[in-house]
């Protein structure tokens, strides 16, 4: 199952990727979630993966992931955050977000408060450096 909401005012693409999910669905997400990511296009998207209950299961879906993070990347995607429960999947995710080159703009979070947070206000600004 899965589900995509976009919050224009914050040009974030949320979505939900939950249980095992088939390949034929896996590509209408795929098809959803790129274009939901054009339709912010100009703006510094962000993604919102709620990941949680997620459950690759084939490695055909990887190579499906990496392909869309890929897409995301060359049309203006600056920032995901994905919220995962499992140490297992955060693992299998490490590999494709690298194969991709996601891994430069990815953040994983517990909860979902934080992950919009870090969304919408990136990293705080370091304190300025005191001069003697």
């Amino acid at each position: 199952m899965f589900e995509i909401k976009v919050d224009e005012t914050h040009a974030i693409v949320d979505f939900v990727l939950d249980g095992i999910v088939p390949i034929d669905e896996m590509g209408r997400f795929i098809e959803m979630l790129k274009r939901a990511t054009l339709d912010l296009k100009g703006s510094e998207i962000k993604i919102m993966a709620d990941l949680r209950g997620f459950r690759p299961a084939v490695a055909e879906v990887a190579d499906m992931i990496r392909d869309v993070q890929e897409f995301g990347i060359r049309t203006g995607v600056r920032r995901v955050a994905e919220i995962v429960e499992s140490d297992v999947v955060a693992c299998q995710l490490n590999g494709v977000a690298q194969g991709s080159g996601t891994d430069k703009i990815l953040r994983r979070f517990w909860e979902d408060e934080a992950a919009r947070e870090w969304l919408i206000h990136g990293d705080p600004e370091p304190p300025p450096r005191a001069t003697l």
